[in-house]
C-alpha cells in the first residue's frame, strides 16, 4: 500500500511537470511568433521608409531588402509586389503631353490601275530613338527586376502585377516573368523583352516601339491598338493572342508564331513575316502593304479586305484561305499554294504568280488584269467573270476551255498554244 501511494504521488508529478513542460512550449512557440512578427514588421518599415529616401542608392537597397522579406516570409510575398508596383506607378507615371498629335510611322504607298507610283521619302522613325530615350532610373529598374524574378507558386490565384500607365521605357526585362500582368498604356519602348514571359498580359495601348522581344512568349496576350512599329519579334509566340487594330509597321516577326492570332485592322505595313506561321489568323482589312511573306504558313487565314499590295508571298502556303475582296496589287506570289483558297471579287492587278498552284481555287469576279500566271496549276480553278485583259497565261497547267470561255479576256490576254482564244474575246475591242 505504501509503494502504490508513492507510485501514484510520483505519477502525479510527472504529469505536472509534463504540463509544465507543455505551457512553457507553448509559450515560447508565441513568443517565437511575436519575436517573429516582430522582425517582420521592423523590417518590413525600415524597409518601405527607405524607399521615399532622397538618395536612389538607399532607396534602391530598400528594394532588395524587400525582396529578402519576400523569400524569408512568404505571406508577405504578395503584399511586398503590390509595394513594388505601385512604387513604380507613383514613380514612372505616362506624362501626357497636352495637344500632342500621334505622326504616322509610315507612309502608306499609292498604286494606280497602270503603274506603281513611287512613295515620296519619309523618315519612319527616328533612326537615333535608343539614344534620345531617358535612361531609366535605378532604383525603378531595381524594382522591375525583383518583380519580374519572384517566386510565381506564392502568387494568389486571379491577382495581377498592376504595372498599368507606366514609363518604363529601355527597362531591362531580359526573361522577365510578368505573365498575366496588367501593363495597359505602358510605355516599353526600346526595353529588352527577350525570352520574357508575358503569355495572357493585357496590353492594350502599350507601346513597344522598337522593343526587342525575341522568343517571348505572348500566348493569349491581349495588344489590342498597341505600337509594336519596328519591333523585334522574331520567333515570337503570338498563339491565340489579339492584336486588333495594333501597329506592327516595319516590325521584324521572322519565324514568329501567330497561329490563331487576331489581327483585325492590324497595321503590317513593311513587317516581315517570313517563314511565318499565320495559320488560322484574323487578318481581316489588315494592311499588309508591301510586307515580307516569302514561305509563310497562311493556311486557312482569314484575309477578307486585307491589302495586299506590293507585298512578297513567294513561296508562301495559302491554301484554304479566305482572300475574298483582298487587294494585291503587284503583289509577288510566285510559286505560292492557292490550292482551294477563296478569292472572290479580289483584285490581283498585275500580281506575279508565276509557278502558283491554283488548285481548285476560286477567282469568281476577281481581277486579274495584266497579271503574269506563266506555268501555274490551274486544275478545277473557278474562273467565272474573271477579268483576264493582257494576262499572261503561257505554259499554264491544266487549262481548259470552258475555264477560258467562263472568263472575261480579249485580244491583249496571252493563252497557252493549246487553247484558242473564244470567238466573243476576238470580236472584243
Amino acid at each position: 500500500m505504501v509503494n502504490t501511494y508513492y507510485a501514484a504521488r510520483r505519477a502525479q508529478a510527472m504529469q505536472k511537470n509534463a504540463i509544465a513542460a507543455e505551457k512553457n512550449l507553448e509559450i515560447g512557440l508565441q513568443n517565437t511568433k511575436l519575436n517573429q512578427d516582430r522582425l517582420i514588421a521592423e523590417r518590413f518599415m525600415g524597409a518601405i521608409g527607405q524607399l521615399g529616401h532622397e538618395k536612389v542608392e538607399t532607396r534602391t537597397g530598400a528594394i532588395y531588402a524587400l525582396e529578402r522579406v519576400a523569400q524569408d516570409f512568404p505571406k508577405e510575398h504578395w503584399t511586398i509586389m503590390e509595394i513594388l508596383t505601385a512604387f513604380v506607378r507613383e514613380n514612372a507615371p505616362i506624362q501626357h503631353v497636352k495637344g500632342e498629335q500621334q505622326k504616322p510611322e509610315y507612309q502608306a504607298e499609292v498604286y494606280s490601275s497602270r503603274r506603281r507610283i513611287e512613295p515620296r521619302p519619309t523618315q519612319p522613325l527616328d533612326q537615333n530613338l535608343h539614344e534620345e530615350l531617358p535612361k531609366i532610373r535605378t532604383d525603378i529598374q531595381a524594382a522591375l527586376t525583383v518583380i519580374s524574378r519572384r517566386n510565381l507558386l506564392e502568387d494568389p490565384k486571379d491577382q495581377k502585377l498592376d504595372l498599368r500607365n507606366t514609363d518604363i521605357r529601355l527597362a531591362d526585362l531580359l526573361k522577365a516573368n510578368l505573365q498575366q500582368a496588367d501593363l495597359r498604356g505602358a510605355d516599353l519602348s526600346g526595353a529588352d523583352l527577350r525570352g520574357a514571359d508575358l503569355s495572357g498580359a493585357d496590353l492594350s495601348g502599350a507601346k513597344l516601339i522598337r522593343s526587342i522581344l525575341y522568343e517571348t512568349k505572348l500566348e493569349k496576350a491581349s495588344l489590342c491598338r498597341a505600337n509594336l512599329c519596328w519591333a523585334n519579334l522574331n520567333r515570337t509566340n503570338f498563339t491565340g493572342a489579339n492584336l486588333r487594330s495594333a501597329n506592327l509597321s516595319g516590325a521584324s516577326l521572322r519565324a514568329a508564331n501567330l497561329q490563331g492570332a487576331n489581327l483585325y485592322k492590324a497595321n503590317l505595313q513593311q513587317a516581315t513575316l517570313k517563314v511565318a506561321n499565320l495559320s488560322g489568323a484574323k487578318l481581316f482589312l489588315a494592311n499588309l502593304q508591301g510586307a515580307k511573306l516569302g514561305k509563310a504558313n497562311l493556311q486557312l487565314t482569314g484575309l477578307i479586305g486585307a491589302n495586299l499590295c506590293g507585298a512578297n508571298l513567294n513561296g508562301a502556303n495559302l491554301s484554304g484561305a479566305n482572300l475574298n475582296a483582298a487587294k494585291l496589287h503587284q503583289t509577288e506570289v510566285y510559286f505560292a499554294n492557292l490550292s482551294e483558297a477563296s478569292l472572290t471579287e479580289a483584285d490581283l492587278f498585275q500580281a506575279n504568280l508565276i509557278g502558283a498552284n491554283l488548285y481548285r481555287a476560286t477567282f469568281y469576279q476577281a481581277n486579274l488584269t495584266q497579271a503574269n500566271l506563266m506555268g501555274a496549276n490551274f486544275s478545277e480553278t473557278n474562273l467565272n467573270d474573271v477579268k483576264l485583259e493582257g494576262t499572261i497565261l503561257t505554259g499554264a497547267k491544266n487549262l481548259e476551255l470552258q475555264q477560258i470561255t467562263d472568263a472575261l479576256g480579249d485580244r491583249t490576254t496571252r493563252l497557252p498554244d493549246y487553247i484558242e482564244a473564244p470567238t466573243h474575246w476576238r470580236q472584243s475591242s
